[in-house]
């Protein structure tokens, strides 16, 4: 009865979760808010400096900005804004899905200081005399588009018309500009000019005894209700200089988002099938968790409130692939207890027990990389970071304890007693438990090789290879994309093939031409052009309008100053180096301090290695290339800390080094032990990440291609540099010390009694 009621409880788990997610899953999803990367939109970055001459620029300066900006943003109809303070003279703006980007970055920048002047450039009125909501979009007797402006006092503009009446022609005229910089601009200058900045310059021959006015010109109707809505949100108190923008048309986010998503259905389906092959029951269960930490994510996502991006979606592909690393360590402890004789429920025990400080760990190291990741990076890479944060989190929770209880219905069950093939051992390999043999001594597939005998030709191989890549990197430097080195790039999608040539020309239409060009896409239907100078406001809304006429898709166009590269550049190095240095302090904490130096060096080769192989293969550096890059600082020591915590176990039951032998033979063994588990694991996290490689959007090109070569190196680099390098350390402390005591002494309480 036992038996069947745990099996019924494992069953009723399974029906009730898969109900909950199957009724929930649609509106949870529905409800996620969509990055602009995702469904279009647009983002700037401002700095902000004084508008006027001694006017300080402090956080309540910033603040009314940001509630300028805000009712400016009311008037586009977007739902839900984001814009914060940065710093302390920066505000970012973020509007996902709005449908004029042109219209949004025009209303935003616009500071809208509206005054009235007469032919000598002298103030006669300004946008304080504006009543509150007083422009209005009308028309004019032959119906032409106008601004109708209702003004506070009508005594004020008597006043005024009265003294431009007295000035007498040509001059009885009233000037009206919206951003007049003083000692720049003058009537009598623009007057001659065809297409002059003022607003509007309308002719007074009589005293108007009424509170109204308005503002003629050749006006579109668009145009007309723009500008009156500009003067209703009022002027800025600040001056605003863009500084960076991106803006990503819809067509864009959308096959951007059904790329990236089939990628990772992929790469998700790919990672149950080897688990369930592998591991069997341990691999069912560990499909189990995984969907429900995938639905846990999603629903944390919607809870928070959180805004997905593109990198967010490959974080959460991603985290599939880290997240089976807990349910490999676990599966394979069992496994090994089953394999020195104990029965199922032992060994269950036993690979739990030994296998949590291991995978808690795993996990924090990676979270403290996922942390400095979050803390450094821009808008997008924030993106990234909090996906892996939570994904990291649900992970330890579902693929940790819930696997574990799912797991122990079975085994307490007693169903499985008696039967380790559902553990996927043979029974030809389980010794009998009055042999007393111990894990230690256990066999594996890679006995036959000695990984620290060869130690420092391994040592000099990669140190060679790595001076290589430098040498490499010196000369043909990085292929590094407009987030480093300033200036434009412009991404067009069409609906048929393109060539370099084909766009080049479009781009000699509108006045802004450019050699810079490269096509890709499945079908050659995507162009990218880059421009090395920031290109205007302006400029910017000719290219979205000319080649959205063209090719009947808005494209994306960004666009970085030079202050913005060189501060992206240097907080990815502040970045790795952070994550570093924690990195030292935590596992000297929790192990010892020559394997913290020896990990760090091990996971910095693997993240710098990666640096000459972009320039070698010039694959263009942006800004998820920093995101993979902190992500292999934070993940490619896992493997050297799984390897490090057998090797500490394994100490432990040695109780002393006496030898140099000793010392090979424990890191011998100890990575003769997890090498099947480290090669799972790279391979679960490699699967995913290759998925979105090949089936992903292009813009995650340099993310996905930098992750994967720092996972295979990262790999490697525990084998053949943090373990041989903790040998070399060790020995120096063996050679010091004579004998090393590797267990601690058990201390006698006071009131225990004593001999």
């Amino acid at each position: 009865m036992v038996k069947r009621s745990r099996i019924v409880a494992f069953l009723i788990f399974i029906v009730v979760m898969g109900a909950v997610m199957g009724a929930t899953t649609k509106d949870v999803v529905n409800n996620i808010k969509l990055g602009l990367d995702l469904q279009g939109g647009f983002e700037v970055l401002y700095e902000v400096s004084p508008a006027k001459e001694g006017q300080k620029i402090d956080q309540k300066a910033l603040t009314s900005t940001v509630e300028a900006l805000d009712r400016r943003v009311n008037v586009l109809g977007v739902s839900e804004p984001n814009i914060q303070i940065e710093g302390e003279n920066r505000i970012r703006v973020q509007l996902a899905g709005v449908e004029d980007q042109n219209q949004a970055r025009e209303i935003l920048s616009t500071e809208a200081n509206l005054t009235f002047r007469d032919a000598n450039d002298r103030v006669m009125m300004d946008g304080t005399d504006l009543a509150e909501g007083g422009a209005q979009q009308t028309f004019d007797e032959n119906g032409q588009p106008i601004v109708s402006l209702k003004l506070k006092s009508a005594e004020k503009f008597k006043q005024v018309t009265q003294e431009i009446v007295n000035m007498g022609a040509p001059n009885n005229v009233l000037v009206i500009w919206l951003d007049f910089e003083e000692g720049v601009d003058s009537y009598q200058a623009e007057i001659v000019k065809p297409d002059p900045k003022f607003v509007s310059a309308p002719r007074v021959s009589e005293v108007f005894n009424q509170n109204s006015v308005s503002i003629t010109g050749s006006f579109t109707m668009e145009e007309a209700t723009s500008l009156a809505d500009i003067l209703n949100a009022g002027a800025l108190p600040v001056k605003l200089d863009e500084i960076y923008s991106t803006s990503v048309g819809a067509q864009f986010g959308e096959q951007a988002l059904t790329k990236t998503v089939f990628a990772g259905l992929i790469g998700v389906a790919a990672v149950f099938l080897f688990m369930i092959a592998y591991y069997r029951l341990p691999g069912i269960i560990s499909t189990i968790t995984l969907t429900v930490y995938l639905f846990l994510v999603l629903v944390v996502f919607d809870w928070m409130n959180v805004v997905l991006t593109l990198p967010g979606v490959a974080a959460l592909i991603l985290g599939v692939g880290m997240a089976v690393d807990a349910n490999i360590i676990t599966a394979e402890r069992i496994k090994e207890e089953i394999r020195v004789g104990r029965s199922i429920k032992s060994a269950f025990k036993a690979g739990n027990e030994n296998s949590l400080s291991t995978v808690t760990d795993a996990n924090l190291t990676t979270l403290l990389a996922a942390a400095v990741l979050f803390y450094y990076g821009t808008s997008s890479v924030k993106g990234f970071a909090t996906s892996l944060i939570i994904g990291i989190l649900a992970s330890f929770i579902t693929n940790v304890f819930l696997s574990r209880w799912l797991l122990s219905l079975f085994v307490n069950s007693g169903t499985l007693d008696k039967r380790p093939g559902w553990f996927g051992v043979k029974k030809s390999d389980i010794h009998d438990l009055r042999d007393n043999i111990d894990t230690l001594d256990l066999t594996t597939k890679f006995d036959r090789f000695d990984f620290i005998k060869g130690r420092k030709k391994a040592l000099a191989i990669f140190g060679t290879i790595l001076v290589i890549g430098m040498i490499v990197l010196a000369f043909a430097r990085l292929n590094l994309s407009i987030d480093f080195t300033s200036g434009t790039r412009v991404d067009i999608l069409a609906k048929e093939s393109l060539t370099a040539e084909q766009i080049s020309k479009e781009f000699e239409k509108i006045g802004t031409p450019t050699d810079d060009i490269v096509i890709s896409g499945d079908n050659r239907d995507t162009g990218v052009a880059q421009f090395n100078t920031a290109l205007s406001k302006e400029k910017i809304a000719d290219i979205k309008s000319h080649f959205q006429k063209v090719y009947g898709s808005e494209p994306n166009v960004s666009t970085v100053t030079p202050i913005v590269g060189k501060e992206l550049a240097k907080n990815a190095v502040l970045g790795v180096l952070i994550a570093s240095i924690g990195l030292i302090i935590f596992v000297s904490f929790r192990f010892e301090w020559r394997m913290a130096v020896s990990a760090v060096i091990a996971l910095l080769y693997a993240a710098i290695i990666i640096i000459p192989f972009f320039s070698i293969t010039r694959i263009q550096v942006d800004l998820t290339f920093i995101a993979a890059l902190l992500t292999i600082v934070g993940y490619a020591i896992n493997d050297t800390i799984v390897t490090f915590d057998r090797m500490r176990e394994n100490m432990q039951k040695r109780r002393r080094i006496k030898t140099f032998e000793d010392i090979a033979d424990i890191a011998n063994t100890s990575l003769r032990q997890t090498l099947g588990r480290s090669i799972n694991t790279v391979l679960m996290t490699a699967v995913t990440v290759v998925a979105v490689l090949i089936f992903g959007s292009e813009s995650l090109l340099p993310f996905s291609v930098a992750l994967t070569v720092g996972l295979i190196v990262g790999t490697l680099t525990t084998i053949f540099i943090a373990i041989p390098l903790w040998v070399e350390f060790k020995h120096k402390e063996l050679k010091k010390k004579g004998t090393i005591n590797t267990y601690k002494e058990k201390r006698v309480r006071s009131d225990e009694p004593q001999v």
